[in-house]
């Protein structure tokens, strides 16, 4: 993914989300509307999220140092993993307990013309935030589904907004669907139910972000595509086999490739070092995030043998 792409995503929605809440607390001072209370939150949020998000990337690229020594790549899925977790508590959570409140203690909403025209509007703006951050994801997504595209990216930025986004797009339609309904049947557990809705809808979008942002964290691999393509690129000139190969994404734009490759025997060492640099070159220009490779020339005992396939597994989480 490029930066630039994933920050036009960011920006769009941070100003989308920061516009949002302050009409949605306006809105909940004048109706009491726990769905609206709810939404100003998960908005608040959100914005908040986005600054995280900004953070992480500025951050990343520092340097590296002898500490460490990969660089600050991984402090995008740092940001990323805290974003979900305030997903869930300051959302999703906050909003199923508003919920509750509201169905023990209901009370009916005060002009809720003003929830709906609030809500319309919001509707609206998070609507292009959202269709914002579908044609950024699309310039990277290519063939691959949108389930695919979230559990296969390496870069955490599209697929949290995607998905914030998505959610807070459905969150304004239940909380629309909760004051009409409230208002319609006169009854103010509806404003409860819709506020109920939103909470449990935020809460699997954080679990999923949870759980795909910690794995990122733990160290993922290549990716199938890319590891055929690494094992095509790496064959070639003398060099005869891939015998073993290990990666891992070490930033989101920063794969390192370690692998111990079969040379044909009897090579002179100026030509072993002429081949790893050739293969270097291959499996950058076929893996550009490939930066970082290490491989190491062996010579084949096992020529005949299909090798087993975790032997050359691309390793990913």
């Amino acid at each position: 993914m490029s930066a630039g792409g994933g920050t036009k995503a960011i920006i769009a929605a941070l100003l989308a989300n920061a516009g949002i809440a302050l009409a949605k607390f306006v809105g909940f001072i004048i109706t009491g509307s726990s769905s609206m209370l709810a939404e100003s939150v998960h908005s608040v949020a959100d914005t908040s999220n986005q600054g995280l998000l900004l953070l992480g990337q500025k951050t990343s690229r520092r340097r590296a140092t002898r500490e460490h020594p990969f660089g600050f790549g991984r402090d995008r899925y740092f940001y990323s993993f805290i974003v979900a977790l305030m997903l869930f508590s300051l959302g999703s959570a906050f909003a199923i307990y508003e919920a509750i409140h509201k169905l023990q203690h209901p009370e009916d909403l005060k002009s809720p013309i003003v929830a709906v025209i609030i809500l319309v509007v919001a509707i609206i703006l998070e609507t292009f935030s959202f269709r914002t951050a579908i044609v950024e994801s699309r310039k990277i997504k290519g063939d691959a589904s949108w389930w695919q595209f979230i559990r296969q990216s390496r870069t955490p930025e599209l697929p949290v907004v995607l998905l914030e986004d998505a959610g807070a797009l459905f969150g304004l339609v239940f909380a629309l669907f909760g004051v009409s309904l409230a208002v319609i049947t006169e009854d103010a557990r509806w404003d409860g139910i819709g506020t109920l809705m939103i909470g449990i809808l935020l809460g699997v979008i954080a679990i999923i972000l949870i759980i795909e942002m910690k794995s990122l964290l733990i160290g993922e691999g290549a990716t199938p595509r890319e590891f055929d393509q690494i094992n095509e690129a790496v064959v070639g000139g003398r060099v005869e086999r891939l015998i073993h190969i290990r990666t891992q994404y070490v930033g989101p734009d920063e794969l390192l490739v370690a692998a111990k490759i079969s040379l044909a025997p009897g090579l002179p060492l100026s030509d072993v070092a002429a081949e790893i640099d050739a293969a270097e070159g291959r499996i950058r220009e076929a893996v550009p995030a490939a930066r970082l490779i290490y491989l190491e020339p062996d010579l084949d005992r096992t020529s005949s043998v299909e090798p087993a396939p975790d032997s050359i597994a691309p390793g990913t989480a």
